[in-house]
């Protein structure tokens, strides 16, 4: 049994939705963030259908969705490091509060 291209693309579409409506109506920093990991995992399930389903079926797809995972991964580690010295200073990961380079 096989499941079709447009089972993927729609998994993914939902997810992209879901991250892009949490990363722009939330003002708490940490839900922002785990937004975009969303919407970085809906382009990973995309990546991985077209390089199954794709006219030239090959593993450039999954490359390209391991480069992208290990980038996240430190894209997180980097926001985390970020939020929590903001979190220091301001005592709120509310993001409306956190405008330290407007002064």
């Amino acid at each position: 049994m096989t499941v079709p291209l447009a089972s993927y693309l729609l998994v993914a579409l939902i997810l992209f939705c879901i991250g892009l409506y949490g990363a722009l109506t939330k003002r708490n920093a940490v839900i922002v963030l785990l937004s975009m990991e969303l919407m970085l995992n809906a382009v990973n399930i995309n990546l991985v259908a077209f390089a199954k389903f794709g006219a030239f079926a090959n593993l450039t797809g999954q490359i390209f969705s391991l480069f992208s995972i290990t980038l996240a991964a430190a894209e997180v580690a980097v926001g985390l490091a970020i939020l929590i010295s903001l979190y220091r200073n301001r005592r709120t990961v509310n993001v409306d509060e956190m405008d330290l380079l407007k002064r």
